[in-house]
C-alpha cells in the first residue's frame, strides 16, 4: 500500500499549499477525506484555505508557516511534525520557484534561492519522513517536477536542473522503497494556468504555448493523489505533455538545444 487510506490520526504535509497546484493538491486530498497538514510562506492564504477546508470536508486541517529556503526553519519544521499528535503518512513536495533569462544575467543570490527551495528543500523533507514510511511498510511520496525536467531550457538554466534532479531522484528512490509497500511519485506537469509564471517571470512564455497543450489544475491535482494512491512512479497529466517527455528523454541533446531555442517557448 502507498498511501493509506484517510484516518484522523495521519496528516498529509503539503508544501507551497497556499496557491495553484499546492492549494489544488490539498483541496483534492481533503475531498477524499485526508487530514491536511498546509505549509507556505504566506500563512494568511494558507489559514483561509484552511478554514474552507475544514468547513467543506470535515477534515483536520493544520496550518505550519515555513520558509523552506531556509535549512533550520525546515528543520523546526520537521520537528514539530514528527512531535504531533498526528502521523505523516504523505508528503506533498510541490512548493518551487521559477525564474526566465539568460543565467549570466540573473542575480546569483536569486538563483541560489531557487535550488534552495527547488532541490534542498524538496531532498530534506523526502528524507525526513521516509524512513519511518518505510519502517512502517506504507507511505507515499509526491514530488512536484515540471516538464522542464527532461531537457535542458535555454533561458531558464537553473529551473530546469532543479527539475531534473526532481525527476532523477524521485525516480531512483522509488524504486529503493517500493518493494517495502512506500511509494515516491514524480508528478511533472506541462502548461497550468497557475500564478506560477508571473511569479518566475516567464508568463510570456507561457502564453505562448496553444491552449489545448494546458491542463487544468484541478485535473493535475487529481491524477496526481491517484498516482499517490496507486503507488505510481510517475505521473505526466495529458497526453502532449507525455508527448514532449518522451521526445526530451529521446532526441538527441544538440537537436533539442537548436529546437528549444527557437521556439519561443522559453525566452533567451
Amino acid at each position: 500500500m502507498a498511501l493509506p487510506p484517510p484516518s484522523r490520526g495521519s496528516t498529509v504535509l503539503v508544501t507551497g499549499a497556499s496557491s495553484g497546484i499546492g492549494a489544488e493538491l490539498a483541496r483534492e486530498l481533503a475531498a477524499r477525506g485526508y487530514g491536511v497538514t498546509l505549509t507556505a510562506r504566506r500563512a494568511d492564504r494558507c489559514a483561509e484555505l484552511a478554514s474552507r477546508l475544514e468547513r467543506e470536508h470535515g477534515v483536520p486541517v493544520a496550518v505550519q508557516p515555513c520558509d523552506l529556503a531556509d535549512a533550520g526553519a525546515r528543520e523546526a519544521l520537521v520537528d514539530r511534525l514528527r512531535a504531533g499528535e498526528r502521523e505523516v503518512v504523505g508528503v506533498c513536495n510541490n512548493a518551487g520557484r521559477g525564474s526566465a533569462g539568460p543565467f549570466h544575467t540573473l542575480a546569483l543570490e536569486s538563483e541560489a534561492e531557487l535550488v534552495r527551495i527547488n532541490v534542498e528543500a524538496l531532498h530534506h523533507l523526502t528524507g525526513a519522513f521516509l524512513p519511518r514510511m518505510v519502517s512502517q511498510g506504507v507511505g507515499a511520496v509526491l514530488n512536484v517536477a515540471s516538464l522542464a525536467g527532461f531537457q535542458p531550457l535555454p533561458g531558464m538554466a537553473t529551473y530546469s536542473a532543479t527539475k531534473a534532479f526532481v525527476i532523477t531522484l524521485s525516480e531512483a528512490v522509488h524504486a529503493e522503497v517500493s518493494p517495502s509497500g512506500v511509494s515516491v511519485t514524480c508528478l511533472a506537469p506541462g502548461p497550468v494556468h497557475t500564478e506560477f509564471g508571473s511569479i518566475a517571470g516567464s508568463e510570456g512564455a507561457d502564453m505562448r504555448a496553444p491552449e489545448q497543450v494546458f491542463v487544468a489544475v484541478e485535473d493535475v491535482a487529481r491524477l496526481a493523489v491517484d498516482g499517490m494512491v496507486e503507488g505510481r512512479r510517475m505521473v505526466i497529466p495529458g497526453v502532449p505533455a507525455k508527448a514532449a517527455a518522451l521526445g526530451g528523454r529521446l532526441a538527441p541533446r544538440s537537436l533539442l538545444l537548436r529546437l528549444v531555442s527557437r521556439s519561443g517557448f522559453v525566452r533567451v
